[in-house]
C-alpha cells in the first residue's frame, strides 16, 4: 500500500509567521507602543473622571442617539457595574471594543464599496470573508502574539481581523440593494462614479451599513473577552480569572457586565440606525 506523505502545512504557515515576524517586528513594535499608550491613556482619563460623572454622559449620548428607555437603562446597567466593582473593567473592555470597531469599520467599508462596485473585487474578498468567518475564534489569538506580544494590542488586533467581516458584508449588500432606477436616474443627469456613490448609493445604504457596525460591535465585544487568555485586560480577564480560580459567583458577575455592556452598545447602534432610516423625523 502506498503511504501518501502529509503535507507540512502547520510548518510552511510557522515558517511564513516566522519571515513576517522577523521583517515587520520593528514596525509592529512601534504600532503596539502607540496603541498601547494610546489605550492606556484613554482608560487612565476616564478613569480620572468621577464614575458618576462618565455614567451621566454615557446616559446623556444613550438618549440622543436612542432615546430614554436605552438611557435609563444604560445608567441603571452602568451604576450596577460601579457598585459591584468593575467599573475600571467595563472601561477597559469598553475602549478596546470601541478601538477594534473603529478600525474595522475604517477598513472593511472601503472593502465593501469595492465588492459592491467591482464584480472582480467581489470575487477575492468574499471568499476570504467565508474563511475568516469559519475560522474558530481562538485561532486569531496565535498569530497576534509573535507581532504584537501579549497584551490589549494583540487583543485589539485578533479582534479586528475576527469582527471584520459584517461591515464589509453589510456594506456591499447595502450598496447592491440601492433600486436600480435610482442608479439609473443618477447616470441620466451624469453623475460621476464618485458623485452616484456619495450622493445616492452610500446614504441609502446608511441603515444596512449601521447594521453591519452593530454586528461588528457584537463579535468584537465577543473576541475582546476571549482575548482575556492573551493577557487582554477588562472584563474577559474578570471572566477568564474567575475560571482559574473556580469561583461561579464572581464570573456570573463579570458576564452580566459583559451582557449589560453589550445591550447598551446594541440599542445605541439600533437607535442610530432608526435615525437614517429614509422618512425619519429624528
Amino acid at each position: 500500500m502506498i503511504e501518501i506523505p502529509p503535507i507540512p502545512l502547520a510548518e510552511w504557515i510557522d515558517d511564513g509567521l516566522d519571515v513576517l515576524t522577523d521583517h515587520f517586528a520593528d514596525a509592529t513594535k512601534v504600532v503596539s507602543d502607540v496603541m498601547e499608550s494610546g489605550i492606556e491613556g484613554t482608560v487612565d482619563g476616564l478613569m480620572w473622571l468621577p464614575p458618576w460623572v462618565t455614567i451621566i454622559a454615557l446616559g446623556l449620548l444613550a438618549w440622543r442617539l436612542a432615546g430614554v428607555r436605552t438611557a435609563v437603562f444604560a445608567v441603571l446597567g452602568f451604576a450596577l457595574l460601579w457598585n459591584l466593582g468593575l467599573w475600571e473593567p467595563t472601561l477597559q473592555t469598553l475602549v478596546l471594543v470601541l478601538m477594534a470597531t473603529l478600525i474595522a469599520v475604517a477598513i472593511g467599508t472601503p472593502l465593501g464599496v469595492a465588492a459592491a462596485l467591482s464584480s472582480t473585487a467581489y470575487r477575492v474578498i468574499f471568499p476570504v470573508l467565508d474563511f475568516m468567518q469559519t475560522m474558530p475564534a481562538f485561532v486569531y489569538l496565535i498569530p497576534a502574539i509573535p507581532f504584537f506580544g501579549l497584551g490589549p494590542v494583540a487583543a485589539v488586533f485578533s479582534t479586528v481581523i475576527f469582527a471584520m467581516p459584517p461591515a464589509i458584508r453589510l456594506t456591499t449588500l447595502g450598496i447592491r440593494q440601492v433600486p436600480a432606477d435610482l442608479v439609473e436616474a443618477a447616470d441620466a443627469f451624469g453623475s460621476t462614479k464618485w458623485q452616484k456613490l456619495t450622493k445616492v448609493q452610500l446614504p441609502l445604504a446608511v441603515p444596512t451599513i449601521m447594521a453591519g457596525i452593530n454586528q461588528t460591535i457584537m463579535l468584537a465585544l465577543s473576541m475582546v473577552v476571549i482575548a482575556a487568555m492573551i493577557g487582554a485586560q477588562g472584563l474577559g480577564g474578570e471572566v477568564w480569572r474567575a475560571i482559574q480560580r473556580n469561583e461561579a459567583g464572581m464570573g456570573f458577575e463579570a458576564g452580566i457586565a459583559v451582557v449589560i455592556l453589550a445591550m447598551v452598545l446594541d440599542r445605541i447602534t439600533q437607535g442610530v440606525t432608526r435615525r437614517n432610516q429614509p422618512g425619519s423625523t429624528a
